[in-house]
């Protein structure tokens, strides 16, 4: 009798849910540091939100990934308004066991109608919009989220192979239908070349879109991973001999029409005049942008020669080693190609705000159209296997090769500190110091196993 009138009321809860009549709906924000922070309301009241939102402490844009609050201009006073954007809102559906989760993505305002210096969701809108009123073009782009899965039982099968599809197909088709039921179809699922290893491939999306599918399939993949007793991880490196979880980034410009104008057959790798321009601002600027795409401590165990992850600042076509990589879209018919081709930059993980990266790289970019920049020589090989000479000649140079080394690249560039306003550079800048300083007085396993729970 106790079982049968459980099953009744999980059926009646489940009809409850999917009619959208009570629970719970969270507001979901990006920060800093990547994390998706959320506030709850009622599903009655959401519609009385929509206006004012929910309060939230303007210090939490300094919180770490972890316990602590960074040094910040805000302290106790005043506090930002985390408000909808109801075009955002998804659902995860639930299951017996589980109840659905309703969601949606906010925009951080200092009150109704004004925007806030410290959002990381209106520093991108901001960054593509200044790129498309310049050039008419809009920036358009794809995640690729890799991430470790484990569990106390789990045993990990050969890369890339069927049988590590096979033995979590379970939990791959879950995946597939919770993303494609919050509107965020992937491109491919698949097992991935760390023990442990799979991949989520986002669909194209113009850049404010494609950043919110980043966020929302991170954590949609982190659920999917609990529901089946297991945990997801998109830490940049699990331990220090794992396999790196990268987030490489492809994009293309496409106008008006939505035309994908990136490519030029007869232009540098294939590039089209403002495409190679955009690509020689993100390779001017590549270092302070590294302190926004990898922003982490231990995503400089991640990069580095011979890693496929990239140690250098260089582009090179269908070039793994290479920051910047060209890919030319593959189809016999020319119009088929120019819609596939796209640049996929390599050097980023999931610690960054994809709002902050797809702003960054925009913000570069843009530089790189406005000064007419040329696209440096290409590697042709893998840059560790050229002397110093040719890469000297080249103007191939490293990448820096910690948070620290980054982070003064990125004080140094003068026009990167043109992009951001006081408050957010400055938290930002604070935050990403403390990581820096955490990782080097804390034992190296307790940092990476802190960066794997956290992220």
């Amino acid at each position: 009798m106790g079982y049968i009138l459980a099953r009744a009321i999980t059926r009646k809860r489940r009809e409850s849910w999917r009619m959208n009549k009570d629970g719970l709906i969270y507001l979901v924000w990006s920060d800093l540091v990547g994390m998706a922070r959320t506030r709850g309301v009622p599903i009655a009241d959401f519609d009385r939100r929509l206006e004012s939102g929910l309060g939230w402490a303007n210090a939490g844009q300094a919180m770490t990934p972890f316990e602590h609050l960074a040094d910040n201009p805000w302290g106790p006073v005043d506090e930002v308004r985390q408000i909808p954007d109801p075009e955002t809102r998804f659902t995860i559906p639930g299951n017996d066991m589980n109840p659905v989760l309703h969601a949606v993505i906010c925009d951080s305002r200092a009150a109704p109608g004004k925007n806030w210096n410290a959002c990381v969701r209106q520093f991108c809108r901001e960054a593509v919009a200044e790129l498309k009123s310049e050039t008419g073009l809009d920036l358009i782009a794809a995640f690729e989220l890799e991430f470790l899965i484990e569990s106390e039982d789990f045993h990990p099968e050969a890369p890339f192979s069927f049988r590590a599809a096979a033995v979590n197909h379970n939990f791959l088709t879950g995946l597939e239908h919770m993303l494609t039921s919050a509107g965020f179809t992937p491109e491919t699922v698949e097992p991935e070349y760390g023990r442990g290893q799979y991949e989520i491939s986002c669909q194209p999306r113009t850049a404010l879109k494609a950043a919110d599918a980043a966020l929302v399939s991170c954590e949609i993949a982190r659920e999917a991973a609990r529901r089946f007793g297991l945990r997801a991880s998109f830490t940049p490196k699990p331990t220090p001999n794992h396999v790196g979880n990268g987030c490489h980034i492809h994009l293309s410009l496409a106008d008006k029409q939505g035309h994908n104008v990136s490519s030029d057959r007869s232009g540098p790798l294939g590039l089209g005049k403002t495409a190679a321009q955009f690509c020689a601002g993100v390779l001017k600027h590549m270092e302070a942008v590294l302190a926004f795409t990898a922003p982490s401590p231990i995503s400089y165990h991640r990069l580095g020669p011979h890693h496929w992850s990239t140690g250098y600042r260089c582009i090179g076509l269908q070039n793994r080693e290479a920051a910047l990589r060209v890919m030319p879209g593959i189809s016999h018919d020319p119009e088929k190609a120019a819609r596939g081709f796209n640049i996929e930059m390599r050097a980023a993980d999931c610690t960054a705000s994809p709002y902050l990266a797809l702003g960054v790289l925009t913000r570069a970019g843009l530089e790189g159209i406005r000064g007419e920049f040329e696209l440096p020589s290409p590697a042709k090989i893998d840059p560790a296997s050229m002397t110093a000479e040719e890469r000297a000649e080249a103007g191939i140079t490293a990448l820096p090769v910690s948070l620290d080394a980054a982070l003064k690249a990125l004080k140094a560039d003068e026009v990167a500190r043109t992009w951001f306003t006081d408050d957010l550079y400055n938290t930002f800048l604070s935050i990403k110091s403390w990581e820096a300083d955490y990782a080097r007085s804390t034992a190296p396993d307790q940092t990476f196993a802190r960066y794997r729970h956290a992220y």
